[in-house]
């Protein structure tokens, strides 16, 4: 199959006006960011940050036009706050402290970043059990799958149908297991890849933040990409985060990454929770014997040696393996297993932390150089 050229993009993109503005989104130099990979589109709209709203029957206009190309198999388009034209005279630098004090996610109670930093740690499936655990304990509860390149939500969770919007611009999350989530992968197929420079998934990020109408929640869970990139600093520079907790596996180059995932978080002064280590251990079903197959208490000695909380371990085991490739994971699945009843205790630790305010942010390093 034949690559769809940027010329053969910006064609169709020409077909598409501004409905203020008399002329279409090419002349007016609104589109940018356009990737094209097998058949798989994706753009950027710049617009003024007042418009957005209203704009969005163009933004979908933009998608069909370019879908309507042959051999275009999905389109994604991703509208952005355009810098206005006259800028306002320049205010002092804010401090990172208070630069997280955003309007995103400001009515939910605690927004509490589950993150790693590197991948295959188990950190999605801590994240999806934790939020169920604290849903046990009769908070409202959400939870946010921020990996826009490897969403992992939908299979987590079992969910394979798209979420609704009423009036086409505010997404209604969908409910399950007594959560209500918010994925990109509810709304593209399993196999799409996403071929999205980076400010595409920090727009795309912040409209499932923003543009989503989560409701009266106690506390959001998100589970964040590995890594400590730009999904990380968007976190914590638009949303008032209650703190981060870091998910690791006890073998030392596992926790060398997740000592930068920490050590970013406290640079931009985001409350840091404490250490959860997964795959702490593993018993035979069969005869009972205890074997620590990642070596065993790395994360806790880790956590003691960077001044924050250990929260817990979790084992290497097979039902919860099973639970979060079939879509029934341990803590619904099976409430009274110690498994579940592990993750309702770190759960229970988190939100004490959380709840009581005993979650400030580390002394910011005194460096001499």
């Amino acid at each position: 199959m034949a690559e769809i050229s940027n010329a053969q993009i910006l064609d169709a993109l020409r077909t598409v006006q501004d409905p203020d503005r008399g002329q279409d989104i090419v002349s007016l130099n609104m589109v940018s960011g356009v990737v094209s990979k097998s058949g798989n589109i994706g753009f950027t709209i710049e617009v003024d940050a007042e418009r957005g709203a209203q704009l969005e029957p163009m933004r979908k206009a933009a998608e069909n036009a370019v879908l309507a190309i042959d051999g275009v198999l999905s389109v994604t388009a991703v509208m952005t706050a355009s810098s206005p034209a006259a800028a306002p005279p320049q205010q002092p630098e804010q401090p990172q402290g208070q630069q997280q004090q955003s309007k995103l996610l400001a009515d939910v109670g605690a927004v509490i970043a589950v993150a790693s930093g590197k991948g295959g740690v188990g950190k999605s499936t801590t994240a999806v059990n934790l939020a169920l655990a604290l849903s046990q304990k009769g908070l409202r509860t959400a939870i946010l799958d921020a990996d826009i390149y490897g969403p992992s939500l939908p299979l987590m969770l079992g969910i394979t149908e798209k979420p609704d919007s009423p009036d086409g611009k505010i997404l209604l999350p969908i409910e399950k297991y007594g959560l209500k989530c918010m994925s990109i992968g509810f709304m593209i197929a399993a196999d799409t890849p996403m071929i999205w420079r980076g400010p595409m998934v920090m727009g795309a990020l912040e409209q499932m933040m923003g543009d989503v109408q989560w409701g009266d929640i106690d506390v959001l869970i998100v589970d964040m990409p590995p890594g400590t990139g730009d999904a990380q600093l968007t976190m914590a520079q638009r949303v008032a985060l209650a703190g981060s907790v870091i998910v690791s596996t006890p073998q030392d180059l596992a926790l060398l990454d997740a000592r930068k995932g920490l050590n970013m978080f406290k640079k931009v002064e985001v409350p840091v929770l404490g250490i959860i280590e997964n795959m702490s251990y593993f018993v035979c079903p069969h005869c009972g014997e205890k074997s620590e197959i990642f070596t065993h208490g790395g994360a806790k000695n880790a956590a003691a040696q960077m001044g924050v909380d250990f929260l817990g371990e979790i084992p290497l085991e097979m039902a919860i393996r099973e639970g979060s490739d079939n879509g029934r994971p341990i803590v619904a699945s099976d409430p009274e297993s110690p498994h579940a009843n592990a993750y309702r205790a770190i759960a229970d630790a988190l939100w004490e932390k959380v709840f009581s305010g005993s979650a400030q942010p580390a002394a910011p390093e005194i460096i001499v150089e």
